[in-house]
């Protein structure tokens, strides 16, 4: 344990360019976009100023990162406008028609299958 957290700790950036700190070890002052995005901020186009590092067994690299921005440098969110609104709202529309049947359904049409169900899978359906 000791020789992956000296691994993942490089507080001056020598080793990785930037600096790097272990899994929930980063100090304050530091967030992730989605622990930015639950205060209500963004990066606000700032560069990455710190990661934080994990070993990792699914990923080839063996290892995860996550890039922390400064919190002091974020901007707050920008406002969804109405057209941003209806933007979604056409776009969460396309998602749940099928494109062959051109039926809407009340759930999202699997992007494995590329249709509804009743349209991949005809056959399936009939009565015997």
């Amino acid at each position: 344990m000791a020789a992956a957290y000296a691994q993942c700790f490089d507080p001056s950036g020598v080793r990785y360019g930037i600096p790097t700190f272990p899994w929930k070890f980063a100090p304050d002052g530091y967030a992730t976009r989605r622990q930015l995005r639950a205060q209500g901020l963004r990066p606000g186009g700032q560069p990455v100023a710190a990661q934080v590092m994990r070993r990792s067994r699914r990923r080839t690299s063996g290892v995860s990162l996550a890039y922390l921005y400064r919190v002091d440098l974020a901007l707050p969110v920008r406002p969804m406008t109405s057209r941003k609104w209806g933007a979604l709202a056409l776009a969460m529309l396309a998602r749940r028609t099928c494109p062959k049947c051109r039926v809407v359904y009340s759930y999202c049409i699997p992007r494995s299958l590329g249709m509804c169900v009743l349209c991949a899978f005809p056959e399936e359906q009939r009565v015997a």
